[in-house]
């Protein structure tokens, strides 16, 4: 089959636009194509309009944002997005168009956006009873606590709520301390684990690190199947780590955390046979292992619930956040009653950790991915969309890796194959087309030039085909 360069041309052209006008290269690209006009692949049908939109518009709304909030948020596309409702796998911004998200905010819209079940949940709750206090009883952070321990293997069955992911692993990290009696924690380069103090330091790219004090956190080589120096041989890679415990502590340490499938840095599965590896060598160290499956859990994986399970691995502690709420701020660390028990040394609180609202949510999170077989769906989809963006990768060199598992899946362009040169300019042009024709998508990746495709885990085999007829649409005019 014939490949397609478009790399070098493209190159080309954004270079002499640059020159010419001096506007940003998804500006200038050609052939902006919307999906309304009658040109490339169609969106599939959904029974539902949303009411009109009476807010304000767009530019309002960035001109607000750009005066009452921090200068560090930032928008995707050329022209930001006014999304204002949103129904299972699909948006609607204010004009009434529709989208196909294949981002689902960022891994964290599994059952769908406003899929009734959880809706009427939270409404429900809400009406009874919105907030107190843990110090009071109520059923539903029961309820959900053992409902979320069922799922799990072992003895990992202590539920500690908190509101987000970064609060999770900063928790997991304290707690691993604590019981260790050891400070030194082991993290992977390209992982990201949260922008706290603690979690600012396991995090490991330069762009979400500010200069403030990270101690105590050994950055192991990166277990890369793609661009790594070992390709897929896990356990050449899991001998850094056990160099850094010899060389760079004091022999014990707190603990090891890790991603599944890194999902920031990425999309990248840790190449198989490490995480067996590096689990055994850490429990000789003294240390606990600490799963992350902030992004990889809830079924998103489709072969199993959780993402460490793909590599036959047992963790002493888990996190989780994003899909464990469907959208609602919610989070948790699970971990053995042993464990768990350091925690009564002093006073632990968390205020909104367990509120009634959210936990109700997470409960109904959990019924509707099983009632629906989410995770099955996950699998059966997801493997599909794998298939069709690997034969587009054989179709053109732009695309120089598709991997991910299940409904976590990234597609990585180089505009050359063999130096694997990040493509990012093409990123950003083949980003906002598809935009244009009704797919969103995120971007991730050290160099910024990875397709995060991380939809609702309601996605169907026609959203599939239609995402990546439209990436092809592109590809090709380019």
């Amino acid at each position: 089959m014939q490949r397609f360069t478009p790399a070098r041309r493209l190159l080309s052209e954004f270079k002499c636009s640059l020159r010419r006008q001096r506007r940003c290269f998804s500006q200038v690209a050609p052939n902006v194509v919307d999906n309304n006009d009658g040109f490339g692949p169609k969106i599939p049908s959904f029974d539902y309009s949303p009411p009109p939109y009476t807010g304000p518009s767009a530019d309002e709304i960035l001109s607000k944002r750009k005066e009452y909030l921090s200068p560090a948020m930032f928008t995707l596309y050329s022209k930001p997005l006014n999304i204002v409702d949103g129904r299972m796998q699909y948006l609607f911004d204010d004009k009434g168009r529709r989208y196909l998200d294949a981002f689902g905010g960022i891994a964290t819209v599994c059952c769908g956006h406003c899929h009734p079940d959880v809706v009427e949940a939270i409404v429900n709750q809400t009406k009874r009873l919105q907030h107190s206090t843990i110090l009071y009883l109520n059923h539903a952070i029961a309820d959900f606590a053992e409902a979320l321990a069922n799922k799990l293997p072992g003895n990992l069955k202590v539920v500690f709520f908190t509101n987000s992911g970064t609060e999770a692993n900063e928790l997991a990290m304290m707690i691993a301390r604590l019981y260790t009696g050891c400070h030194d924690i082991i993290s992977v380069r390209n992982a990201y684990h949260g922008n706290a103090s603690g979690t600012m330091g396991a995090t490991a790219q330069s762009i979400w690190k500010f200069n403030v004090i990270q101690s105590g956190v050994h950055h192991a080589v990166n277990p890369d199947p793609y661009r790594g120096v070992f390709g897929s041989d896990g356990e050449k890679y899991a001998r850094d780590v056990e160099d850094l415990i010899q060389f760079g502590t004091s022999g014990n340490i707190a603990g090891f955390i890790s991603e599944a499938i890194q999902g920031v840095g990425g999309i990248i599965e840790l190449a198989p046979g490490y995480l067996p590896a590096v689990y055994s060598t850490i429990k000789k160290a003294g240390g606990l292992c600490i799963a992350d499956e902030v992004q990889a859990g809830f079924a998103r994986t489709g072969s199993l619930f959780w993402g460490f399970e793909n590599h036959g691995v047992v963790p002493d502690i888990v996190t989780m956040a994003k899909g464990i709420g469907n959208g609602i701020p919610l989070g948790a660390v699970v971990t053995t009653p042993e464990i768990a028990a350091v925690l009564t040394r002093r006073s632990y609180f968390n205020t909104f950790g367990g509120n009634p609202v959210c936990t109700t949510a997470g409960l109904a999170v959990l019924k509707v991915i099983e009632k629906e077989k989410l995770q099955e769906n996950a699998f059966v989809v997801g493997t599909y969309l794998k298939e069709r963006l690997t034969a587009l990768k054989d179709k053109y060199e732009l695309i120089g890796d598709v991997r991910g598992r299940g409904l976590m899946l990234g597609v990585e362009l180089v505009s050359d194959e063999k130096l694997k040169t990040p493509a990012k300019l093409e990123t950003l042009h083949i980003m906002d087309q598809m935009k244009e024709m009704g797919v969103l998508v995120g971007k991730g990746g050290f160099y910024g030039n990875v397709f995060r495709i991380t939809p609702p885990l309601c996605f169907t085999k026609e959203d599939a085909d239609f995402l990546v007829d439209a990436m092809d649409h592109i590809i090709a005019r380019m």
